[in-house]
């Protein structure tokens, strides 16, 4: 797995190290970025994703001749 560089202020890694209990600011950013993309997987599995709103609103209206 490829490893990044991130650079963050000293107060937000600190409080993000204090929230989640852990005391390296590494484990700090990498439970953050789980528990986001995790959180995401669940919303979008729940609500669908964009194209499943096609399903539900059927063929177009026909335009009556008469």
């Amino acid at each position: 797995m490829a490893k990044v560089t991130i650079t963050l202020d000293a107060d937000l890694a600190l409080e993000a190290m204090m929230r989640l209990g852990v005391s390296s600011p590494q484990d700090a950013v990498e439970l953050l970025v789980r528990d986001y993309l995790s959180t995401g997987r669940r919303t979008q599995a729940r609500t669908g994703g964009s194209r499943d709103g096609e399903r539900f609103t059927g063929p177009a209206p026909t335009v009556e001749e008469g």
